[in-house]
């Protein structure tokens, strides 16, 4: 029978693993390039073009969703910070030198990642209001998740916590 801790080393040991395999994307000059610019549009550009696009095209229609997305950054951007402060987990390339940064930090901790909690909450929100929106929703909050680990910016497990959150914000934001 395994022991709790035999478990963690194995979780740890996989997270690692499949965060080595992501990152070794970023050694080459084009995946690196475009991640960067995915990373930096999931930065909230591509989502705040999004919402300002959704008031343009359906005026006033568009305001209850608009309203949920900016509620749900707002409560996101809150949960986030506490839980980056509370577990203060280095992030993988800050821990292993084989781990390579390939675009900035916004701040200082890995867990969760704030970049897929909130493609997911948005890609829900506006996804459950305009569906013919929600593959390339999904595609774009797809590409955002994996930036992270193929950056050197987070482990797998932070981008699965950071989209666990941000589906439930949605859920709560879409039951309100």
């Amino acid at each position: 029978m395994a022991t709790a801790n035999s478990s963690w080393y194995r979780i740890n040991a996989l997270d690692l693993a499949l965060c080595l395999r992501c990152n070794r994307i970023s050694r080459y000059w084009l995946p690196r390039v475009f991640f960067r610019a995915v990373s930096r549009l999931g930065n909230g550009v591509f989502w705040y073009v999004l919402m300002a696009a959704l008031l343009a095209v359906d005026g006033a229609a568009a305001l209850p969703t608009v309203l949920r997305m900016l509620a749900t950054a707002l409560v996101g951007l809150l949960v986030y910070k506490w839980l980056k402060v509370r577990t203060s987990r280095p992030r993988p390339y800050q821990v292993y030198a084989a781990i390579t940064a390939s675009a900035p930090a916004l701040d200082r901790f890995s867990f969760p990642s704030g970049h897929t909690l909130h493609a997911v909450s948005f890609t829900l929100i506006a996804g459950a209001a305009y569906p013919p929106l929600a593959p390339v929703l999904w595609l774009c909050t797809a590409l955002v998740a994996l930036s992270r680990p193929v950056l050197g910016l987070h482990y797998l497990s932070d981008v699965l916590a950071g989209a666990a959150i941000g589906a439930a914000l949605a859920q709560l934001a879409l039951a309100l």
